[in-house]
């Protein structure tokens, strides 16, 4: 639309898709207000000015909106969507009244007024978590809202942030006297009404197709809506693989899935020897390290999406952390009571388990992590050990609090978007998170009978067998085979983890390295290979951002920003 969108004195800039914009328009049609075009972003001041800054909570959609409101004192109104599907960072400086936000962290840093500081202790966060948690970023200064969250900020009362309830917070209990056959079935109508509407759209709308259970369900949804709606053509869906023979190849899989949903499927394929390449890329548009090396399929993927012509994909993101598909899930129900499953639970989380992690660090670099205190939000450990509900239930609430937003759907968006592909996620819609919160645990899990098994109910007789009873793997970059020697990874992680950089760094030991490159050359590992991993996207992060990669931690660094982002934030 024509953002930004002007009411009186009111002004919104918004960056997402509200889902809900036609009933939100007829409403306030009803209540006097006139709109010139029928974009979803338009109806946004009227809106505002109707419920003030409860606004968000009419909106069902993926977004960040900025309302300035200058009818008396002036005032900002910032709100995010109830997944943090669409990020916001900002940097505000109380004592100045200084305050630049934007949908990117390369966009923000390329303000005049915002430096880019590396945060010291951002490198145990991400360590710990595979990327920082919470409000917290890798930039000193530099934060990011929550999900749920409204922002107000004003010349007399600074920058107030307040988080919504979630969706999954709002009251709602399990019905223990569903069956799961009654679940399952439930769910599949309410995922095909929701496939059905995101399906809506000004550009062609394509489908990812991994081969595990989600992705092949909302595919499998979105073919049967088309033919439902006499939809003209099919459904296009892509799968990403690998040249050569690696293990975990699903393409198989996705093609069985294409083929039984009637889809026009796409087979992309990308060589392992580009990955040099593409980390730099990648880097780039994440703003800060992510530890899954699946970013660089991600990009990859969404590449050739808008190559082949589509600018929205829908994809299944989001179901193992509402529908309780991980195997940390799994393993800290079954903990037996009084054991220590919260810190395993969370060594789960991390990218290098603790005590890999502590023989990492320096001993001034442990010592200044140690005084900081813990990289993990406080409320992690409080919500896991005393808030209320199942074992299950307290796991569930941080993943989609903290990990979902943070580590999977922040990832997913700058990626996409690298691409200008917009991608729609049916299981992050308010309505299907409401409803796996009424799940009781049995409908999610039980170990040793399996994972997801509401969800697993709600797609038998729509997608092959074959899918539906093979073993569950993740969706994800083969790299404990790809970081070997002979490999270009393997080069590449040598050349950036080299002695020489990381004791210009002083916060890793040399020596700690170059034992995990030995053990990885004869003894090769999850553990070891995602460590090295993690280690060398942070180094490159580290050479994309700032002058160089010696320089020291926290000290004001020189940002390096394509001329391009730097425009659209001046813009």
């Amino acid at each position: 639309g024509a953002q930004p969108y002007h009411l009186g004195r009111v002004t919104v800039v918004f960056n997402g898709e509200i889902y809900n914009h036609r009933e939100l328009r007829e409403r306030l049609t009803g209540l006097g207000f006139h709109f010139e075009d029928q974009c979803d972003g338009s109806i946004l001041p009227a809106l505002y000015l109707t419920y003030g800054d409860r606004f968000a909570e009419h909106l069902d959609g993926m977004y960040s909106v900025a309302v300035m409101d200058l009818r008396s004192t002036p005032r900002m109104v910032l709100a995010t969507d109830d997944s943090g599907m669409k990020p916001l960072y900002y940097h505000w400086e109380q004592a100045t009244g200084r305050f630049h936000f934007a949908s990117e962290l390369p966009a923000l840093l390329g303000f005049a007024g915002v430096r880019a500081e590396e945060d010291e202790a951002g490198l145990d966060a991400y360590l710990t978590s595979k990327t920082p948690f919470g409000d917290r970023t890798m930039f000193r200064g530099v934060q990011v809202m929550p999900p749920a969250a409204t922002a107000v900020l004003s010349h007399r009362d600074g920058l107030r942030v307040k988080q919504r309830p979630m969706a999954h917070e709002r009251g709602l209990r399990p019905d223990k006297d569903r069956t799961l056959d009654e679940a399952g079935d439930q769910l599949r109508a309410l995922l095909f009404e929701e496939v059905s509407r995101l399906l809506v759209a000004d550009a062609p709308v394509a489908a990812v197709t991994s081969g595990g259970l989600d992705s092949s369900l909302v595919t499998a949804l979105a073919a049967e809506a088309l033919r439902a709606g006499g939809g003209l053509g099919s459904l296009h869906t892509f799968n990403i693989a690998y040249t050569g023979t690696w293990p975990s190849d699903e393409r198989a899989y996705a093609a069985e899935v294409a083929r039984a949903a009637g889809t026009r499927h796409h087979q992309v394929e990308i060589d392992p020897a580009t990955f040099p390449d593409l980390m730099t890329d990648v880097v780039r548009h994440l703003g800060q390290p992510n530890a899954d090396p699946i970013t660089l399929s991600t990009f990859s993927l969404f590449r050739a999406v808008r190559d082949a012509g589509f600018k929205v994909a829908l994809t299944g993101d989001a179901a193992d952390e509402l529908f309780s598909g991980y195997s940390r899930m799994t393993q800290a129900v079954a903990a037996h009571h009084g054991s220590d499953w919260i810190d395993d639970y969370l060594d789960h989380l991390a990218a290098v388990p603790r005590s890999l992690r502590e023989s990492l660090y320096t001993d001034e670099y442990a010592f200044s992590v140690n005084a900081v205190g813990s990289s993990l939000p406080a409320d992690i450990r409080r919500i896991l050990h005393s808030s209320p509900g199942t074992r299950l239930q307290r796991i569930g609430a941080v993943e989609q609090r903290y990990r979902l937003p943070a580590y999977h759907l922040r990832r997913v968006d700058h990626l996409s978007m690298a691409s200008s592909v917009e991608v729609r996620l049916p299981f992050c819609q308010p309505s299907v998170v409401r409803f796996a919160s009424t799940l009781t645990d049995a409908q999610r899990l039980v170990p040793g009978q399996g994972v997801k098994r509401a969800l697993y109910r709600s797609a038998r007789g729509l997608i092959p067998r074959s899918v539906l009873e093979r073993p569950k793997q993740p969706f994800t970059l083969p790299v404990t085979a790809m970081l070997a020697p002979g490999q270009g990874l393997w080069t590449l992680a040598r050349d950036v983890l080299s002695p020489r950089t990381l004791r210009a760094d002083g916060r890793i030991r040399p020596e700690r390295v170059e034992a995990l490159f030995d053990e990885q050359a004869t003894r090769p590992s999850d553990t070891v290979s995602l460590a090295l991993w993690s280690l060398m996207s942070h180094q490159l992060w580290r050479q994309e951002f700032f002058a160089t990669a010696g320089a020291t931690a926290g000290a004001p660094l020189t940002l390096h920003t394509p001329a391009r982002v730097l425009q659209e934030a001046a813009a």
